[in-house]
């Protein structure tokens, strides 16, 4: 991977530590031969919290406000991957209208994070207007987002066995008018990027990968799908409840920067496909696990046996993860988010093992810069969509 440097007029650049604003601390260790880029080292760990050590002395439910600060942009899924794990350990079941809850405001969050990586992304390779332009409708997620969980960012809003409050009243058509809305703004980004000359000469045909490659190194999300391999977890995995909606996966053959960028807009457009299926089915019901059990109960229950640890607002201390190993996975707008969970009949998790994808997708970096010119380290970079929350954990 690190090429043995013999001349002797070679440069050695740092690019970074980054400003911690955007995708968090990076720093590439960058050997340049004029503006050839011979060699790059991407040094991690600036943004290192210990969050796997973390989790092994809290509950699940004292965890939850923290998995949001992994990728911070995306913060709806690594809160469902955080419940999946010990709802699947205990087969705990979700109600339909929670499931479908989920889901509308998984793809949210999968459109707010493709916003916040389009608009930095333009700006590295020097289109600046695009990058007021996303903030415009990222808030009008955020606003929803808000009237739901009472938060912008830190939601905490999933729970065992269900979400922690229903949608608020007007929630569901404010979602709809949002969903109009966006796919002229979509229009209106394709119109100002997609056949700009300028942005075609900076992406095409730069960092291509092929789809091999791609899968050799262990890629997930659009890094994949942009390389001709059409591999979604929403697909294969059939979680939550997207097998009951009609939408398509989204690829790309090419392999290359400009189908990454592709890729992720048109994602965009299926999100909201998807969004707004589930609005328009979204069924009634209990939107936790324990209200569901309230409404099958006999008149006369009691409430002190084991089925009672299975609340959902508020799990009781007692909720016990039973003792086996479970890998969970989640498509995050990144690609896989997984987590390795050991239970040992505790309260605590035993081990918690985060698969982040970004991590796993920087470390084709180093091959994709080399023999490239030192401008197209920005848009590679870029075009990779990394959040070093996630990467550093």
């Amino acid at each position: 991977m690190i090429t043995p440097t013999t001349r002797n007029d070679l440069m050695i650049v740092n690019m970074g530590p980054h400003h911690p604003s955007m995708h968090g601390v990076l720093r590439l260790i960058v050997t340049l031969d004029g503006e050839d880029v011979i060699n790059c080292e991407p040094i991690l760990g600036y943004l290192h919290r210990g969050m796997e050590k973390i989790a092994e002395n809290r509950t699940i439910i004292q965890y939850l406000p923290y998995v949001t600060r992994w990728d911070y942009l995306a913060t709806m899924f690594t809160e469902a991957i955080t419940v999946n794990g010990p709802e699947q350990l205990g087969n705990i079941q979700v109600p339909k209208r929670a499931s479908y809850i989920r889901t509308i405001m998984l793809e949210l969050s999968r459109i707010a994070s493709h916003l916040l990586w389009l608009g930095p992304f333009m700006a590295d390779i020097g289109a600046q207007t695009p990058f007021f332009y996303i903030f415009r409708e990222r808030e009008l997620i955020y606003d929803l987002f808000e009237a739901a969980t009472g938060m912008r960012m830190m939601h905490n809003y999933f729970r065992i066995g269900g979400v922690a409050a229903d949608l608020p009243h007007g929630w569901i058509d404010k979602c709809l008018d949002f969903c109009d809305y966006f796919l002229t703004g979509v229009a209106e980004y394709q119109k100002l990027i997609t056949r700009n000359p300028i942005f075609l000469e900076r992406v095409e045909g730069v960092g291509i990968i092929g789809g091999e490659e791609a899968l050799n190194w262990g890629l997930s999300g659009p890094m994949l799908r942009a390389s001709g391999i059409q591999w979604d977890l929403r697909k294969v995995d059939r979680y939550e409840c997207y097998d009951e909606f009609d939408w398509e996966i989204q690829w790309q053959k090419e392999g290359d920067s400009l189908a990454r960028y592709l890729v992720r807009i048109s994602e965009m457009t299926e999100s909201i496909k998807i969004i707004q299926q589930a609005l328009e089915g979204i069924p009634g019901g209990p939107y936790e696990n324990l209200e569901s059990r309230r409404f099958d109960r006999i008149k006369d229950p009691e409430w002190n046996d084991f089925e009672y640890r299975f609340i959902s607002k508020k799990p009781s201390p007692t909720f016990e993860l039973s003792k086996q190993e479970l890998y969970v996975r989640v498509e995050a707008p990144k690609g896989e988010l997984g987590i390795f969970l050991i239970g040992d009949q505790s309260v605590f998790p035993w081990r918690w093992k985060i698969r982040p994808p970004g991590f796993i997708n920087l470390q084709i970096l180093p091959q994709l810069v080399k023999r490239m010119k030192l401008a197209d380290i920005m848009t590679i970079l870029g075009s990779i969509d990394i959040i070093m929350g996630e990467v550093d954990r």
